[in-house]
């Protein structure tokens, strides 16, 4: 079953975030044209749509998707620019978007579901930093990524975290550096991405890779998800011993009981969350 969200904006018609729900994958499409460009509206909207998913037992794995040419082109400079009028030149609103901006990727990192990035477009500074935050990222052959803040004077800080923790550091310092858009084969070089299809099969590729995903038991997703980041900041020793304890706790689930059981005995698991 299918369920269908909008979330409108009270100065425009037509929502700027579309939500949709079904078979355990939630949707959530961009819709700020002609950039999509993540003002606060927008960031506001994705994050109370994460606050819902991650105690919601209906949603197993998040796509971030996104309307029109541009995946994302990040932060809405116009809204930036405007608040330096204020008597703070802007600093107590350029202070909210970064933090809010900043919270929403650390939400996707600690929620206890997976989320895809279905790239389709240009992803720019902090839509390139979204799309680096995702868990995985999939896009089309002609999507293109870059960190261009330093072509206008604003290094681009923030996309930093997430990027040099998903790119090689000396392809990540290369964006960073030079604002320079990269192709869609470049970024799966960089490990910005995992895969490129065709603009025609992106949504059925996106598709099949979060149904595989939803079909496992959501508990052990979670284990799993929290311990891959967590063990990322560990020495190799300290990481060893985590990954350990973790193995432990997670084989006294009824989730891993029911799996090994279900593999031993050749059917399919029946899962429980527990």
């Amino acid at each position: 079953m299918a369920e269908i969200v909008s979330f409108p904006d009270a100065g425009r018609a037509e929502a700027l975030l579309v939500r949709s729900l079904r078979d355990g994958v939630l949707r959530l499409v961009l819709n700020n044209p002609p950039a999509n460009a993540l003002s606060i509206a927008l960031l506001e909207a994705l994050m109370a749509e994460f606050d819902k998913a991650g105690s919601d037992a209906d949603v197993r794995v998040v796509v971030i998707a996104s309307t029109g040419n541009v995946f994302s082109a990040g932060h809405d400079l116009k809204e930036l620019t405007a608040h330096r009028a204020d008597e703070d030149r802007g600093a107590g609103f350029f202070e909210t978007a970064f933090r809010l901006c900043a919270d929403l990727m650390l939400k996707i990192a600690h929620l206890p579901k997976p989320v895809i990035a279905e790239v389709d477009g240009l992803a720019t500074a902090a839509g390139c930093q979204l799309v680096a935050s995702c868990d995985l990222a999939i896009c089309t052959d002609t999507s293109t990524f870059c960190t261009p803040g330093v072509n206008i004077g604003l290094f681009c800080s923030t996309p930093m975290v997430a990027v040099t923790r998903a790119a090689h550091r000396k392809q990540a310092m290369e964006m960073l550096l030079t604002g320079e858009t990269i192709d869609a084969s470049t970024a799966k070089d960089f490990g910005l991405v995992n895969r490129i299809v065709p603009k025609q099969y992106l949504a059925q590729v996106v598709a099949k890779y979060a149904g595989v995903i939803a079909s496992k038991s959501p508990l052990t997703l979670k284990i799993g998800k929290e311990a891959f980041y967590r063990q990322l900041e560990l020495p190799v020793e300290a990481a060893y011993d985590y990954a350990a304890k973790v193995m432990v706790d997670n084989m006294l689930t009824q989730d891993a009981e029911e799996g090994i059981g279900a593999f031993l005995n050749k059917r399919t698991p029946e899962w429980t969350g527990e």
